[in-house]
């Protein structure tokens, strides 16, 4: 995947800003404790997702990203205004969050929180509202409805 000169140009912002400790969030990083340096390093491609959502680039967004984080996600995501679904994974470390525009989290909602536990057509029409290729989309449900690709038990 390519990244853009835009998404590198603020990586390397935030980068610079907290190894100097000039910003952070807006704000004088000075006194940051480890954990906040950490949290701003491990949400960064969550904050580049909203930054996608908020430029129209996709309607529907899913991320994996640590079950500590969990709060300040969620509050984020509030502040934001943006519509969102968090499922926890099997091993309770890792969450899987949804967000986007509130009829593609009202389809979400109907479907099994277990992404491995999916069916044919849910596996479709999520490739499908992430913005997946359509006509890949489509060669995977043939794919799997004719049994040569098999949903089942995984890791999420």
């Amino acid at each position: 995947m390519r990244i853009s000169a835009i998404a590198q140009y603020n990586y390397f912002t935030a980068s610079n800003n907290i190894k100097n400790k000039q910003t952070f969030f807006g704000s004088k990083a000075e006194g940051l404790t480890a954990e906040q340096i950490e949290e701003f390093n491990d949400l960064r491609v969550f904050n580049h997702h909203i930054y996608e959502y908020k430029k129209g680039i996709r309607s529907l967004i899913l991320t994996t990203e640590k079950a500590k984080h969990r709060q300040a996600i969620e509050e984020k995501l509030q502040k934001n205004e943006i519509p969102y679904l968090i499922h926890e994974h099997k091993n309770k470390e890792l969450i899987n969050v949804f967000f986007g525009d509130e009829p593609c989290i009202n389809v979400i909602r109907t479907f099994n929180p277990r992404l491995n536990k999916l069916n044919a057509e849910q596996d479709f029409i999520l490739g499908v509202l992430l913005g997946y290729d359509k006509v890949a989309q489509c060669n995977r449900y043939m794919n799997i409805k004719s049994g040569r690709i098999k949903l089942g038990p995984t890791e999420e």
